[in-house]
């Protein structure tokens, strides 16, 4: 993302996404439901797309790729 310039946007994203991953760096599905975690980032990546692109339509599919590819 830093390469494409947008890397300031992502300066908060583990704030708030906390508690998405343990220690360890596995996804914590203790904590959260993983569709909920794919739901929150598409909804991140749809406010980058706005404010840089001007449409949040370049992040979609984003949810349905990830679910269906991770999601089990």
């Amino acid at each position: 993302m830093g390469r494409l310039g947008w890397g300031e946007h992502f300066g908060g994203l583990a704030a708030r996404l906390g508690g998405a991953f343990g220690s360890d760096g596995a996804f914590a599905h203790d904590r959260l439901r993983f569709v909920d975690f794919v739901d929150d980032v598409e909804e991140l990546l749809e406010e980058v797309a706005r404010r840089e692109r001007g449409d949040e339509e370049a992040a979609d599919g984003f949810e349905e790729f990830v679910l269906r590819h991770y999601g089990g």
